[in-house]
C-alpha cells in the first residue's frame, strides 16, 4: 500500500509542474513619500531563459495596466506620464526575475498589484500570474536631537566623558519598531557606533567592540522616547561629527522584519584636545667599559594641569628602526610608582619629572639602543585610572666596549686532487690562542673564489658557516652537493674544522680560505661573536685533459620552396670525453638586411642533455609550434622547421656542449663545439620587386614643398594587388657622401597605419599610397636640415596559393639627394647694399689720409752725393 501511494504521488507531482510566478505575500506596509520595491520572479518554465513581465494595479476590481518589459504600448494612459518621467518603472535582476519601483508612493497607490507573464511553454500548466497587496500608511516617525534646528558643539580634553541625547517617536497606525543607531563622521562617511535594533539588541559598530564590553560606550533609554549615548575616557578617534539614525520597521506576512522608512538628524559636533607630552633622555651616545655601570635619566615634561600620575618604561633594542612590539623592555615604574622587579637593573624617581635607569655590570650585549617611553593617566570619576597621553623619546646609542681573545688561523691541504674526481680534503686549524676564556666558542665559516688567470677581480662565495650552537648553514653553491654526501663539513678536534669535496671537478677549482670566529657567553647564557680571523687561501688546481669534438650539420633536402618544411641533421662525434652526454642550440645567422634582427645571430631552440625542449628567442606567436628539435640517436639531432617563410632565409648551425658525468651522478660541462653552416636559400619562381626612388624637382628652395616618389617594379609573373602587399620606410642621410647613420622618416605598413618619428623643425611629412606600387613622402615647409640623401626600403608580403602570407626580404631603394636652397637675391640684398657703402666711405677716407700725410707730414730735403763715374768694376769689387 505505501509503494502504491509513492508512486501515485510521484505521478502526481509529475503531472502537476508547470510554470510558477511568484510575488513577495502580502500585504506590504509601506510609508507614504518612500520608495517601494516590488520583486516578482518566474521558474519551471519552457521557451527563451529571458521571461517578460506586464504589472497591473487595482484599487477594487477592474486592473490598470502600468509597464511592461516587452510592449512599449501596454502603459495606461494614467500611468503613462509617472512612468514616462520615471517615477514608476521596471527594474530587471536577472533573465526570469524584475522588480517594480514605484517613487514617492502615494495613498492613491495603495491597492493590489498583480504580475503577469505571457505564455512561452509547450503546454499550459501551473500559473502565469501572482497578486500582492500593498498598504500605504502615513509618515508618523520624528527625530529630533538636544536643539531643534542646529547641532552643538562641545570641545574636550582627552580622558574627559560626555553624552547626546536624541529623542524618536512613532504614531505610525500599525505595529512598527524603531532601529536607532548613533554614528560618528570623522572623515567623509558614517561609521557606526552602537545601535539598539528593533529586535531589542545592542549592537556595536565595527572597532567598538571591546569598549562596549568594557561599558565606555553605553546607549541608554529614557523618559519620552529619549536614546543617550555615553563615551568615556574619549581620545582623538572619538572627535567628529555625530548624528542619530532611526529606521521603523514592521514584521511581515512571513514573519520576516521589512524596514519602511529611515531619517536622520545631526546632534553634535565633538573636537577631542590631545595631552601634550615630551620624553627626552638626557644624554646622547655613550660608551662604557665591560663590567662598568650604566646610568641613564629620562626627562618628561607636559602641560597637563590637575592630578595625574605619570607611568614609564624602559626599551632595550638591537637596531634603532625597531618598534615597541619588536624591543626588550628593561623595567616599568606604573602610575602607582610600582616598579617591576630585576636583579641588575634598578630604576627609581629622582623628581616628579625624571627617572633614573641603573644597569650595573654591563656586557657586550648590552650594546644598542635604549629609550624610554612614559604615558600621563588621570583619575576618573569612579576611582579609576585612565591613560589619556602616551610618548616615547629618541633611542640613546649605548657601545660596550669589551676585550678581544688573541689567536691565529692555518689552513692546508692534506689532500690535493691530480686528476679530475679525486678527493679534496682542507684543515682550517686554530693556532697561538691566547687571552681565550672557558666562555669563549669557536666557530668556523668556509669561502671559495673562483680562480682566474687575468686581473678581475672575483668576489667570494660562502659555501658553509657555523652558528654559535655549531649549527651548520650551507650556501647556495654547496647545498644540493652536501645533502647529496659530495661534500662534508666536520669538526675533527677542538681546534681543528675540515672541508672535504668526495669527487672534485673542474668547477671546484679555484683558491679556498676559511674563517674562524670567536663567541662568548653572556649573562643571559647568549652567545655573541666577539672576533672573525681570516686565513691565508690554499689553491687547488690541475691540469686539465685535451678533449676534442665535432660537429657536422647535413641538409636533408636539395632545395625548396617558400611553405615547405627545412629539415637538417647534427652528428657529434667526441675524443678523451667518458661516456658523454650532448645538448644542442640551434641557432640562425640573418642576412644583413633583415631589419629585424640587426645583430646577426639568432637563437631558435635547445635541448639539455636530460633531452628538455626549450624554445629560445623565437617569438614568433603564429609559428609557436614551427620548430621541432629531437634526439635521433645517441649523437644524432634532428631540426625541423615547418611553414618555412621568405624571412626565414641564412645560416644555420648546430652549437653542441659535450657534458661528462662526475661524482655522485652530476653532470659537469666538457666542451663546446659549432657544426659547419646550412644555408636556406628558397628556389621561388614568384616575382622579383625592384625599388627606386623618384622626385621631380629634387633641388628646391627653403618654405617650398618637396615630392618624392617610391616606386615599386615586378618583374617574373604578375600578381593581383589584393595577393601583394608592403611596408615601407624613408629614410635619410644628412651628408653628401651617406658617411652617416640614417635617420627614420616614417613608416607605412601593410595594413595602412603610419608612423612618424619626431622632428625638431617647424617642417612636416605626410606619407601616403598614391596606387598599388607607389608610395610618396612629401616634406611641407623644407628647411635646411632637411636636405640629403632620401632613400625607401620596401618589404613585400605576397600570398601563396594556400592563401598564407609570406614576408620577402627587405629591398632597399639608390637614395636620391634632395638639395634644400636659399632665395639669394632676397637673403642678401640688404647686406650687400650696406657693405658697398661702407666700403666706398673707407676707401674715400683712406685717399684723404694718404694725401694729407704725403703733403705736410713727410716732406724732405734729400742731398745726393756726387759719385765718381768708371767705366768698370773690379772683379773683388763684385
Amino acid at each position: 500500500v505505501n509503494c502504491v501511494f509513492s508512486l501515485s504521488l510521484f505521478s502526481c507531482l509529475a503531472f502537476c509542474r508547470g510554470r510558477v510566478v511568484r510575488v513577495p505575500k502580502g500585504p506590504l506596509i509601506r510609508v507614504v513619500g518612500t520608495e517601494v520595491v516590488i520583486p516578482c520572479n518566474v521558474s519551471d518554465y519552457d521557451g527563451p531563459s529571458e521571461q517578460n513581465f506586464d504589472w497591473e494595479f487595482s484599487r477594487e476590481t477592474d486592473f490598470m495596466r502600468i509597464v511592461s518589459t516587452w510592449d512599449s504600448t501596454f502603459t495606461s494612459e494614467e500611468y503613462q506620464k509617472r512612468v514616462g518621467h520615471g517615477d514608476i518603472k521596471l527594474r530587471r535582476s536577472s533573465n526570469d526575475a524584475v522588480e517594480l519601483v514605484i517613487r514617492n508612493i502615494q495613498p492613491t497607490d495603495q491597492g493590489r498589484y498583480k504580475c503577469s507573464t505571457p505564455s512561452t511553454d509547450a503546454t499550459v500548466q501551473g500559473n502565469y500570474d501572482a497578486e500582492v497587496q500593498v498598504k500605504v500608511i502615513s509618515d508618523g516617525l520624528s527625530v529630533s536631537g538636544s536643539k531643534a534646528r542646529s547641532s552643538m558643539s562641545l570641545r574636550l580634553s582627552e580622558g574627559d566623558s560626555f553624552k547626546l541625547r536624541c529623542s524618536a517617536i512613532t504614531t505610525s497606525p500599525e505595529h512598527t519598531h524603531l532601529h536607532v543607531t548613533w554614528q560618528i563622521k570623522s572623515g567623509l562617511t558614517w561609521r557606526d557606533i552602537l545601535s539598539l535594533t528593533h529586535e531589542g539588541k545592542f549592537q556595536p559598530g565595527s572597532g567598538y567592540e571591546e569598549r562596549y564590553r568594557n561599558g565606555d560606550i553605553r546607549l541608554d533609554t529614557g523618559a519620552n522616547d529619549t536614546y543617550w549615548l555615553s563615551v568615556s575616557q574619549a581620545s582623538s578617534v572619538d572627535g567628529g561629527a555625530y548624528r542619530c539614525l532611526v529606521s521603523e520597521w514592521v514584521r511581515g506576512a512571513d514573519s520576516s522584519w521589512q524596514k519602511i522608512q529611515e531619517k536622520s538628524v545631526e546632534i553634535a559636533s565633538v573636537a577631542i584636545q590631545r595631552t601634550a607630552l615630551d620624553v627626552v633622555i638626557s644624554t646622547s651616545n655613550v660608551s662604557v667599559t665591560e663590567r662598568d655601570s650604566l646610568d641613564l635619566t629620562c626627562n618628561i615634561t607636559t602641560d597637563r594641569s590637575g592630578i595625574f600620575q605619570a607611568e614609564v618604561m624602559w626599551y632595550f633594542s638591537a637596531s634603532p628602526d625597531d618598534t615597541l612590539s619588536d624591543a626588550q623592555v628593561l623595567l616599568s615604574m606604573d602610575h602607582d610608582s610600582v616598579v617591576s622587579d630585576s636583579t641588575l637593573i634598578s630604576l627609581s624617581h629622582v623628581d616628579r619629572n625624571s627617572y633614573r635607569l641603573l644597569v650595573r655590570d654591563v656586557d657586550v650585549e648590552d650594546s644598542g639602543y635604549y629609550f624610554c617611553q612614559a604615558a600621563v593617566w588621570v583619575p576618573l570619576h569612579n576611582g579609576s585610572w585612565h591613560k589619556v597621553v602616551e610618548r616615547t623619546s629618541a633611542p640613546v646609542s649605548v657601545v660596550v666596549t669589551a676585550l678581544e681573545p688573541d689567536y691565529e688561523v692555518f689552513l692546508n691541504a692534506s689532500k690535493t686532487p691530480k686528476f679530475s674526481d679525486d678527493p679534496t680534503e682542507l684543515n682550517c686549524r686554530i693556532t697561538n690562542a691566547q687571552d681565550t676564556k672557558a666562555n669563549i666558542r669557536f666557530t668556523v665559516s668556509w669561502y671559495y673564489r673562483q680562480h682566474l688567470r687575468s686581473d678581475d677581480v672575483v668576489t667570494e662565495e660562502l659555501l658553509a658557516t657555523m652558528d654559535a650552537d655549531w649549527t651548520l648553514l650551507l650556501g647556495d653553491r654547496s647545498r644540493e652537493r652536501t645533502q647529496n654526501g659530495e661534500i662534508i663539513f666536520s669538526k675533527k678536534a677542538v681546534d681543528t674544522f675540515s672541508l672535504r669535496i668526495q669527487w672534485t671537478s673542474e668547477s671546484d677549482r679555484g683558491d679556498y680560505f676559511c674563517v674562524i670566529s670567536a663567541w662568548s657567553r653572556h649573562r643571559n647564557n647568549s652567545w655573541v661573536k666577539r672576533k672573525d680571523v681570516t686565513s691565508a687561501s690554499v689553491s687547488i688546481f690541475w691540469a686539465t685533459q685535451d678533449y676534442t669534438l665535432t660537429v657536422e650539420a647535413v641538409k636533408l633536402k636539395p632545395f625548396f620552396v617558400a611553405g615547405h618544411t627545412f629539415e637538417m641533421t647534427c652528428k657529434v662525434s667526441s675524443k678523451n670525453i667518458k661516456t658523454p652526454r650532448y645538448s644542442v642550440l640551434i641557432t640562425a645567422e640573418k642576412p644583413l638586411t633583415d631589419q629585424s634582427n640587426p645583430n646577426g645571430t639568432t637563437r631558435i631552440i635547445s635541448l639539455n642533455q636530460d633531452s628538455v625542449v626549450r624554445l629560445e628567442d623565437w617569438t614568433d606567436q603564429t609559428r609557436v609550434d614551427g620548430v621541432v628539435l629531437e634526439k635521433v640517436q645517441e649523437n644524432e639531432f634532428r631540426y625541423r622547421m615547418y611553414q618555412t617563410q621568405i624571412s626565414d632565409a641564412g645560416l644555420y648551425r648546430c652549437v653542441v656542449t659535450a657534458w661528462s658525468p662526475g661524482g655522485g651522478g652530476m653532470w659537469r660541462e666538457a666542451v663546446n663545439g659549432l657544426s659547419n653552416p646550412i644555408q636556406i636559400d628558397f628556389q621561388t619562381s614568384g616575382p622579383v620587386f625592384n625599388v627606386s626612388v623618384h622626385s621631380d624637382n629634387p633641388t628646391i628652395y627653403q618654405g617650398e614643398l618637396a615630392d618624392l616618389l617610391c616606386i615599386v617594379t615586378m618583374e617574373g609573373m604578375a600578381l593581383e594587388p589584393d595577393d601583394m602587399s608592403f611596408d615601407v620606410s624613408w629614410f635619410a642621410v644628412r651628408s653628401f657622401a651617406l658617411d652617416r647613420e640614417p635617420v627614420l622618416l616614417a613608416s607605412l605598413d601593410r595594413r595602412g597605419i603610419v608612423m612618424q618619428s619626431r622632428r625638431n623643425g617647424s617642417s612636416d611629412l605626410s606619407l601616403e599610397r598614391i596606387s598599388p606600387l607607389e608610395f610618396r613622402l612629401r616634406v611641407h615647409g623644407c628647411e635646411d636640415h632637411d636636405f640629403g640623401n632620401h632613400y625607401c626600403v620596401v618589404t613585400p608580403w605576397v600570398r601563396s596559393a594556400t592563401g598564407v602570407w609570406q614576408r620577402e626580404l627587405d629591398i632597399k631603394a639608390k637614395p636620391i639627394f634632395l638639395s634644400v636652397k636659399m632665395d639669394v637675391l632676397n637673403a642678401f640684398k640688404y647686406p650687400l647694399l650696406i657693405g658697398i657703402g661702407l666700403a666706398t666711405v673707407i676707401g674715400l677716407l683712406s685717399c684723404l689720409i694718404g694725401y694729407c700725410s704725403s703733403r705736410w707730414c713727410c716732406k724732405k730735403e734729400v742731398q745726393e752725393t756726387r759719385r765718381e763715374r768708371r767705366r768698370l768694376m773690379s772683379m773683388e769689387m763684385d
